[in-house]
Order: structure tokens, then C-alpha cells, then sequence
């Protein structure tokens, strides 16, 4: 276990990517243990022979293709007609379009990209700091692994053998609970700071105006409404779903909206496949990782070390979070639940926490780690986006982050927040 920890913690000093560094230190244990090298392709394969998996490609392509295809755009016109009015209108706007956005796309670096790239830029026309806007963007886009559809949400419940279906029902009132929260904090922050000011509007004004986006994104809105309606009420799996919404955006991107050409797709077609393999590689090579722990009796040692410290689901909780949080800042989303899931989910079902229930735990304690550093990738995404630097986005970002914390311990503690719709 020192040999594995210890060269994962000197990959990632050294900037190896995480899929390699993941694959590297499990492969030093096995020579170490004179474990055949053949587990490692036998491993992969058998991690990745999963039909919940095909989902990942299809929902990676069904983001890019509404990226392209002016989906987000009139996402974020329907949700500025909606807000925009308000103190921190357009902040708030951007928060609102990553929800509607989050419906569809299933990634969160996704709905940092896609809203990021057109509402940096105009919250800073009307007079946002470029790390305020940067930093609100980076969080917003983290509600793309919450609300479902969400790729962590099918790692997850692959690991933990849990429905699909039922951890995106879970989303949808965390998912709803930190949009708002967000919302509320821009227009405080707006206040405070004295930008964006609140554009009066009749209300025969507004209602005008939301509904002429409601008609110019209609095709847009329709999309989550497929894909979830179709999912309970049995029309099909989650997995399918996906495939509808590839099917659906590509038809409404080319033939509606015509906004997609079909030069385009052999792009849109090749960056789908970088990611998706990318992501793949994550999974796979966590997995390994994760099959190293198992035979080393590591969730057995961590049972007893929880046990010994926490003495009800309260303690095991609080811990649970510590820890999570603390792995999410030094390692990818996917590879955290795929290593830690196996192991902190029966210690869970030992104190009496509902499967559902802790698996948001971790999807909202994962969704954190990606926009905290050193490995937040949203981050990442809003500094290419804003020009600035890493350091120039913590200010604003410690804000957003005592946000975050304080939904992530109602989520924790008060599990009807997750389970009132199952």
C-alpha cells in the first residue's frame, strides 16, 4: 500500500495524467507482488464490459452536439428573460441556463464550456469582475454531475449496484437546492459589490419576454423532457436515453435550427471520441486501482478504522465527507467514485444510510473537487476561458465554496432532500 499510494502521490507531482498515473502505481504493486501483467488488459476489459457505460459516449456527444447546434445559446436566452432583471441578473442567468443545461448534458465540465464561453465574457461587459464571473461560471457548471442526467450518477450506481433511474430522481431536489443558493449569493454579492443593478420590467413585460424564448427554445426545452419522461415512465433504460438524446439533438441541430452542417460532424465526431476515451481510461484504470485495494483488504482495514471513531451514521458521515472532500481536490471525479465507492458505500448500509441517499453524498462531494485545486478541472476550464490565473479565482471562489459546503451538509444530514421522490 506504500508502494501504491506513494507513486500515485509522485505521479501526480510530477503531472502525470491521471489515467497514467492511476495505470502506473497499480502496475508497479503488481510486478511487486509477481501478479501477471495479464490482469491488467483482463481488468480493463472487465470494468469496461458494462452496458450503464455506453451511456458516457452518447451523453458526451448529446452535450457537444447542443453546443453546436445553438442549443445553449437559446438555453441561456430563455433563462436571462427569466432572471436577467433581477439584482445579479445576468450572473444568475448563467447559473440558471447550467441547470437547464445540466438536463441535458450530463457532464459538468460540459456546462462549464458551453455556458462559460459566452457568459464570461458578457458578465464582464456589465461590469462583473472578471474572477467573480470566471469563478461563478467554474461552480455553476458542477451542477451538471448533480442534476441528472449525470455521468458520476451512472459510475456510481454501476459501483454500488444501484438503480440508474432512482440516483437521477435523487438529483433533482440537491440539484434544484444549490441552483437557487447560487443564485441568491450572486445577487447578495452583486449588492454588496454594487454591479449589475436590477433592470425595472412590468410584469406584462416579463411575461412577454419569457415567453417569446420559451417559443424560441422550445425545441431546446424538450430535450430533458424526452429523456427523463421517456426514462419513468419505462419507454426505456437511462442507458437508451442517451442514444435518443444524441438522435434528437442531431436532428433538431441540422434540421430545426440548422445551425449544425454536416462538415461539422466530423469534428464534433472527434472530439467526442478524445473524451470519451479519455474518461474511459479514467474508469478503467481506477478500476485496477480499485481491484488492488480489494485484495489488500483495504475497505476491510477502513471499516475498522471508521468503526473505531465514529459510533453512529452522524460521525460516519461528517468523516465520510472529510475524506471525500480531501481525495476530490488531488483526484478526477470518475476515478473517486470508482476507488472509493466499493469501499465507503457498505460501510454506509452498515450504519443504516440509504444507498441513494450516500451516493449523493459522494456525487455532491466529487462535484465539489472539481472546483477546488490543485485537480479542479472546472476551474481549469474558467481560467482558459477568462485569461486569468488559478490564484486570481480563489477570493471569489471561497465564497461560492462556504455555498457549497453548507448544501453538501444539509444533503449529508437531511437524507429526505435526496429520497423524496423515490
Amino acid at each position: 500500500m506504500l508502494l501504491l499510494f506513494g507513486s500515485l502521490i509522485l505521479c501526480f507531482a510530477i503531472g502525470i495524467p491521471i489515467f497514467a498515473a492511476l495505470g502506473i502505481a497499480a502496475g508497479l504493486v503488481l510486478v511487486q507482488k509477481d501478479i501477471s501483467l495479464l490482469s491488467v488488459p483482463q481488468n480493463l476489459f472487465e470494468a469496461l464490459d458494462a452496458f450503464p457505460l455506453m451511456a458516457i459516449p452518447f451523453y458526451v456527444l448529446a452535450g457537444s452536439l447542443m453546443q453546436n447546434g445553438g442549443i445553449s445559446r437559446r438555453l441561456m436566452d430563455l433563462a436571462n428573460a427569466i432572471v436577467g432583471w433581477i439584482r445579479g441578473g445576468l450572473g444568475s442567468a448563467s447559473v440558471l441556463t447550467s441547470m437547464f443545461f445540466s438536463t441535458m448534458s450530463g457532464s459538468s465540465s460540459a456546462t462549464t464550456a458551453a455556458v462559460g464561453g459566452i457568459m464570461i465574457p458578457a458578465m464582464e461587459k456589465k461590469g462583473y469582475p472578471r474572477n467573480f464571473a470566471a469563478a461563478g461560471i467554474a461552480v455553476a457548471g458542477e451542477l451538471g454531475a448533480i442534476i441528472p442526467p449525470s455521468l458520476p450518477m451512472i459510475i456510481y450506481a454501476l459501483v454500488a449496484n444501484v438503480s440508474v433511474g432512482s440516483m437521477f430522481l435523487a438529483g433533482i431536489f440537491p440539484g434544484l437546492m444549490l441552483g437557487v443558493s447560487l443564485i441568491v449569493t450572486i445577487a447578495i454579492v452583486a449588492k454588496l459589490k454594487n454591479f449589475d443593478d436590477i433592470t425595472p420590467i412590468t410584469p406584462k413585460a416579463w411575461i412577454v419576454n419569457v415567453w417569446r424564448a420559451l417559443l424560441h427554445s422550445g425545441f431546446a426545452l424538450m430535450m430533458p423532457v424526452i429523456i427523463l419522461g421517456g426514462i419513468y415512465s419505462g419507454i426505456f433504460t437511462a442507458t437508451e436515453a442517451s442514444v435518443v438524446a444524441v438522435v434528437y439533438g442531431l436532428l433538431v441541430g441540422m434540421f430545426v435550427y440548422k445551425e449544425i452542417r454536416i462538415h461539422d460532424l466530423r469534428r464534433i465526431f472527434a472530439e467526442t471520441a478524445i473524451l470519451t476515451g479519455t474518461i474511459m481510461l479514467i474508469v478503467g484504470f481506477a478500476s485496477l486501482f480499485a481491484y488492488l485495494l480489494a485484495i489488500n483488504n483495504v475497505s476491510q482495514h477502513l471499516s475498522a478504522l471508521i468503526g473505531s471513531v465514529a459510533s453512529n451514521a452522524f460521525m460516519f458521515l461528517l468523516l465520510a465527507n472529510v475524506l471525500l472532500l480531501v481525495i476530490g481536490m488531488f483526484m478526477e471525479a470518475l476515478a473517486c467514485i470508482v476507488i472509493l465507492g466499493p469501499m465507503l458505500a457498505p460501510i454506509a448500509a452498515s450504519y443504516g444510510i440509504d444507498p441513494i441517499h450516500f451516493g449523493m453524498v459522494i456525487i455532491f462531494n466529487v462535484a465539489i473537487g472539481m472546483v477546488t485545486p490543485p485537480v479542479g478541472v472546472n476551474l481549469f476550464i474558467a481560467c482558459q476561458i477568462s485569461g486569468l490565473s488559478l490564484e486570481q479565482l480563489i477570493r471569489p471562489l471561497l465564497i461560492f465554496l462556504a455555498v457549497l459546503i453548507m448544501n453538501l451538509m444539509i444533503v449529508s444530514y437531511v437524507p429526505a432532500i435526496s429520497l423524496a421522490l423515490l
